[in-house]
């Protein structure tokens, strides 16, 4: 479809102006209606933040979205460019984007009066009025709203009161669009003070000179809620002319954080090996960043970002790749001991309070790995040291018999590793190896078959060392590591008796 060229044209056409918050709220009622997904990508706040934000947008309010790091505000700001329409008409050469019928500088009211209907048109595409500013604190009044050019006042002989003699900032220029400001918190408070204008009375000064431009712009924000930052603060008056602020959270849910982190990870390579992340796996990743969200050593006011799990299983995968292309394997599964080469994915991913830069980063790291194999453990496996509950009314309470059940599960693995065995374990090991090792433990592949339900033989030998390492976390198997990258496990017993020598 041709689109008009000048302004004849476009009244033949029976184009109409429309703001840009009734453009946002059009078109999100359209979709509506239709039932389309509103927010593609999105995921767990079907039924939290998305509402809020729908009403925001029905509401034609300026909004904030309040959250800690890596909970996709960003993402969802840039998603709103999606409810304006594919292609408005502008003023060709006007910097502000002034609609045919209702321009805004002296540049676009002086074209359409020397050219009327022959004013030409250009058309702006939805993915150019989408502007973005990252708030820091040497950011200006210049950058955002703009400043006198002394120059062109000077070359066209004009005063300082002249708005020709503007050169206009990024707000100005997204004039018909959405302008977002990320981190908020960071810009300096004699900044904010130059939004108030902008957001309730639509108009603005440069240099004490008053500029009457109703500019048509919907302003959204993102920032840490104002308890969890300390790098500065959202001034109150600015704060009142947000209309709506809308907070954020991380994953609800385990299976919430999995599917954000499966879909935002490069888990899918092209270097010839075949890797493949058994859902167990996949879970324990997740359960890193689940345990690093209530970790004492980790500063909760931070936040535990997203992108802790979709590094980590990055790193996983790359481990497992690279093992692959070292022993000529096509097809490879992803280990248990491959977290602990992936480790620098997490300690650089959590903040930390006092007491952990005094235990160190790699070290709380290792044990955020470690809760998270624990924590699995717990969710997958009987508790050797809890009885089990009777269910049911009138049950009688557990016996003898009943209560050593839990423990007679791994009885067979534990009494293997008494009798003077032990096993080491590496991700540098061969398929077959490997697997032939944990499968020499009694009691270990029944074991692993019964509670983690592998798919075939190479995800039963990554569930065994899952098991192994799950008794380790339970306190029932020592672990040592070796120089070379090797995990050891042997009896806790005698490890501990060996420690104390002669004595």
């Amino acid at each position: 479809m041709t689109r008009p060229r000048t302004l004849r044209e476009l009244k033949a056409a029976g184009h109409r102006h429309r703001s840009v918050k009734d453009e946002l709220r059009d078109n999100m009622i359209a979709r509506l209606k239709a039932r389309e997904p509103l927010f593609p990508g999105i995921i767990g706040y079907e039924h939290t933040v998305e509402p809020q934000i729908m009403n925001a947008v029905l509401s034609r309010h300026d909004f904030i979205l309040l959250g800690l790091r890596g909970q996709a505000k960003t993402r969802l700001l840039r998603s709103l460019s999606r409810f304006l329409d594919e292609w408005v008409p502008a003023i060709e050469g006007c910097p502000l984007n002034s609609d045919p019928f209702q321009p805004l500088t002296h540049l676009a009211r002086r074209v359409l009066e020397e050219k009327g209907d022959d004013t030409p048109i250009r058309w702006l595409h939805r993915d150019e009025r989408y502007q973005e500013k990252l708030a820091t604190p040497d950011v200006t009044i210049a950058d955002l709203i703009g400043d006198i050019d002394p120059i062109k006042a000077a070359t066209l002989r004009l005063d300082y009161s002249d708005e020709r003699v503007i050169h206009y900032g990024i707000i100005p220029r997204s004039n018909r669009g959405i302008f977002a400001i990320n981190e908020l918190p960071d810009l300096q408070p004699r900044i904010q003070v130059g939004l108030l204008n902008i957001l309730e009375e639509k108009d603005f000064q440069i240099r004490g000179f008053p500029v009457r431009i109703p500019l048509d712009v919907a302003m959204v924000f993102s920032a840490n809620p104002e308890d969890y930052t300390n790098r500065g603060n959202i001034i109150t008056p600015l704060r009142d002319r947000i209309s709506s602020q809308i907070l954020t959270h991380y994953p609800l849910t385990r299976e919430q954080g999995m599917a954000i982190t499966s879909q935002e990870s490069w888990a899918q390579r092209t270097a010839g090996v075949d890797v493949r992340v058994p859902s167990f796996v996949r879970e324990l990743i997740e359960e890193v960043a689940i345990q690093a969200r209530k970790s004492e050593y980790v500063d909760q006011n931070s936040g535990v970002s997203a992108r802790l799990t979709i590094a980590l299983l990055e790193n996983v995968v790359s481990n497992a790749e690279r093992r692959g292309l070292v022993t000529g394997e096509k097809k490879v599964v992803t280990r248990v001991c491959d977290l602990q080469a992936a480790v620098s994915a997490v300690s650089g991913k959590v903040e930390l309070v006092l007491e952990g830069e005094q235990e160190g980063a790699m070290n709380v790291a290792r044990a955020l790995l470690g809760k998270g194999v624990k924590a699995v453990f717990s969710q997958r496996f009987p508790d050797a040291f809890k009885p089990r509950r009777a269910r049911g009314r009138g049950a009688q309470p557990p016996s003898e018999e009943s209560e050593s059940q839990a423990a007679a599960e791994y009885r067979p693995v534990l009494e293997w590793f008494s009798s003077g065995h032990h096993l080491e374990l590496g991700d540098d090991l061969p398929q077959a190896e490997y697997a032939k090792a944990l499968a020499s433990v009694k009691g270990l592949p029944e074991l692993a078959a019964r509670y983690l339900e592998p798919r075939d033989a190479d995800e039963h030998a990554v569930a065994m060392e899952l098991v192994l390492e799950g008794l380790h976390q339970s306190s029932m198997l020592s672990r040592e590591r070796t120089d070379t990258g090797r995990t050891g496990y042997k009896d806790m017993l005698k490890q501990m008796l060996s420690g104390l020598g002669d004595d």
